[in-house]
């Protein structure tokens, strides 16, 4: 009976769904084929490609989710814009965290959309891949992707014909990785997210325009940065070689399947340069740089650059700084659960149009298991969601603080 009862909750709920975002597709036909791809993605079938999850729907041969992936009339943007409103209002919450990265596709041949040899920190090797900028979006109450761009190399956008090929629009130039991020941070900003955080890795974290960006935009970061990173001059390792032992403290970055997530932390406050950090004569935002030493591997430290409201805490900027993790949680389950690296699609539309649809399917399994988690009903997920992987003050110190940039100071506690 409880089984039953979950089934029929998590089947209104994806009815619910379909329906916030049926008016995307035009034709009734077009809704079913779009409700069994999206149930295929959801289900356990082996590997989720075109026959197999035709196989799933009933379907004679795969032809009819081709076309919804490649030809038929919809837009997979307006179904994002959807989908970021239906996370926003089922997991958002005013301190949400906007988590930037990318992630490979490891793909055969030249003509998939974007494909080359290139470095994918998936595979961690240079391979024959595709590459996406993603944007997560983290609550305390759950998290899910939210915003994706593929990543289109110069070996496509210089060559329009290779382009025009894989249907990618003419006026898609190159543009970096950096930049895409730009965008996905602009369209959450745009969107029905609360947001007041965006966390990214040192390929994002080291690019001044992205930090500029989101300074301006009126949210705070902790993004990493590598350890060459200048800050005011002098590398970013070199400031914290200077730290004290009692510059270090022992706080948790939060919890990890072997429980909290603890590592010494060290702050250091930065000049104040910019007009948008002040109201009137009165400085209201506040770098700082931030270093994270492994405890039982000091060797081991990580760099990142933080701006946040002055009465933040170091702890709540490490509590940012933890979940950007969070991202990569989210890769691992919707590739596992709901296909979104299974695709067999080349052109530039079918790329968009799955993995839409994929992350659509992973943010319903996304909000299932929060709210089964706020009923304290876990255990009543039916199978195959019962393997979703959702189930589960400091002090700083200062480095010359002033409107204008000035010589590395000494380490000094500050409140």
């Amino acid at each position: 009976m409880i089984d039953e009862y979950a089934d029929v909750t998590w089947e209104r709920e994806l009815d619910a769904l379909f329906l916030c975002i049926g008016h995307r597709f035009g034709r009734a036909d077009l809704r079913r084929r779009m409700r069994d791809y999206v149930r295929g993605l959801l289900a356990p079938v082996g590997r989720k490609n075109g026959w197999q999850l035709a196989e799933f729907a009933g379907h004679r041969t795969p032809d009819g989710f081709q076309r919804l992936l490649n030809a038929a009339s919809w837009d997979a943007d307006d179904v994002r814009d959807d989908l970021q409103a239906y996370v926003a209002e089922r997991l958002g919450e005013d301190g949400g965290v906007l988590v930037i990265d990318d992630t490979g596709f490891v793909k055969k041949g030249t003509t998939s959309a974007g494909v080359q040899r290139q470095y994918s920190g998936t595979a961690g090797r240079t391979e024959n891949c595709q590459i996406g900028v993603f944007a997560a979006y983290a609550t305390t109450r759950g998290r899910a992707l939210v915003d994706r761009e593929l990543y289109l190399p110069k070996s496509w956008t210089d060559d329009r014909e290779r382009c025009r090929a894989a249907k990618v629009p003419d006026e898609r130039a190159f543009a970096t990785k950096g930049q895409l991020a730009k965008r996905l941070v602009l369209r959450a900003l745009a969107s029905d997210l609360p947001l007041a955080w965006v966390a990214a890795d040192a390929a994002y974290g080291q690019e001044g325009r992205f930090r500029r960006l989101i300074e301006q935009s009126g949210l705070g970061y902790v993004l990493a940065v590598p350890k060459s990173q200048q800050v005011f001059g002098p590398r970013i390792d070199h400031l914290f070689a200077q730290a004290p032992d009692e510059a270090w403290e022992t706080i948790s970055c939060g919890d990890g399947a072997k429980g909290p997530r603890l590592y010494h932390w060290a702050a250091l406050e930065l000049p104040t340069v910019a007009e948008f950090d002040y109201q009137g004569d009165t400085p209201v935002r506040r770098r700082r740089a931030l270093a994270r030493r492994s405890i039982s591997k000091p060797d081991e430290i990580a760099y990142f650059l933080a701006y946040a409201p002055r009465e933040t805490t170091v702890a709540d900027l490490v509590r940012v700084a933890g979940t950007r993790w969070q991202i990569e949680e989210c890769f691992q389950a919707a590739k596992n659960e709901c296909g979104l690296d299974q695709y067999e699609v080349r052109r530039y539309v079918g790329w968009y149009r799955h993995i839409t649809l994929a992350m659509l399917a992973h943010a319903y399994l996304a909000v299932m298991a929060t709210d089964a988690a706020e009923k304290g009903a876990a255990e009543t997920l039916p199978a195959p969601w019962h393997r979703s992987p959702w189930q589960k003050s400091a002090g700083s110190w200062r480095f010359a603080p002033a409107r204008t940039a000035k010589p590395a100071g000494r380490f000094a506690r500050t409140p």
